[in-house]
């Protein structure tokens, strides 16, 4: 365990320094007249529009990791068939008494409330012969909060979504305010920024994801509702700790693989144009002495 989290620790401390050198060449401009940046077309920029476009980049720099992590959360808290598969790995029907076709149908339920404009969500089952509401009034108040906490996350992707393509799209391929280049540097520094982010979460779920979970809680929620009984509240029956751990070690290695999909193809790129500029070079360098030289010192005929 503690071998893992210094694995982590140093991580994240890799991931702080590459952000920081990183970070550096992502705001880069190419030299131009005082007080102005340079276009990628080689054009100048206005002191205000230099303004704006490092505020863009800061955005989308910011934006990728959020849509990384997002996007994945979302995935999984819509996916109803890794519902099914926690109710099976942790026998939630034997905690529950409750059948698993019955789980299964309320899984479908809690998603749905995710995503519609229901205030409560009600969920009804038959136990002992007897049709009754499968969550009590504790519960079904702190599933409202769990679902104004799940759309705030569905609002931060879209979001940031928004926000990078609208860059990509607008600012870099349109305005070409900024060159392919800076976009993979830029990328990378996204990337850098999540890596400490989840570096960090992801050391303290391994020293302790007990008290990382308790403090998650505290933090997301204004009071006290997330606390339930396991020995009578269906809920933590449902979806017990051990699930939310599965959970989070999936979204974490989503978001490690799509960052490091991220960062090869930045890095590809990169890699090509500064290969394709030395070879540029070497071509120049071979013109002939006749070519390279100044018109007025040519032999006039």
């Amino acid at each position: 365990m503690w071998g893992l989290w210094a694995c982590v620790v140093e991580l994240s401390a890799a991931g702080c320094r590459a952000g920081t050198s990183v970070m550096n060449r992502a705001f880069d401009t190419p030299a131009g007249p005082p007080h102005h940046a340079s276009r990628a077309d080689g054009r100048t920029l206005a002191p205000g529009m230099k303004v704006l476009a490092r505020l863009a980049a800061a955005c989308y720099i910011v934006a990728l990791p959020v849509l990384l992590i997002t996007s994945n959360i979302r995935f999984l808290v819509s996916d109803v068939s890794y519902y099914k598969h926690g109710f099976r790995e942790f026998d939630a029907d034997q905690a529950t008494g409750v059948s698993m076709p019955q789980l299964d149908a309320a899984a479908q339920q809690i998603v749905n409330y995710f995503h519609n404009s229901d205030d409560q969500l009600r969920v009804l089952v038959t136990m002992n012969g007897n049709e009754q509401s499968l969550f009590n009034q504790r519960e079904t108040e702190h599933m409202h909060d769990v679902k104004s906490l799940m759309q705030l996350v569905f609002h931060l992707n879209t979001l940031s979504l928004v926000i990078v393509i609208g860059y990509i799209a607008l600012v870099v391929l349109w305005a070409r305010e900024r060159s392919l280049r800076a976009l993979a540097w830029q990328s990378l520094g996204g990337i850098a920024l999540g890596l400490v982010v989840v570096g960090v979460i992801g050391g303290f779920a391994l020293v302790g994801f007990d008290a990382a979970w308790t403090r998650f809680h505290e933090i997301a929620f204004r009071n006290n509702l997330w606390e339930l009984n396991p020995a009578t509240d269906h809920l933590i029956q449902m979806f017990p700790e051990p699930f939310w751990r599965e959970a989070t070690t999936i979204v974490g290695a989503l978001t490690l693989g799509e960052a490091a999909l991220v960062v090869i193809v930045a890095a590809a790129y990169l890699v090509f144009a500064r290969q394709a500029k030395a070879g540029t070079n070497i071509r120049l360098g071979r013109e002939t002495p006749q070519a390279r030289e100044p018109e007025s010192a040519r032999p006039t005929r």
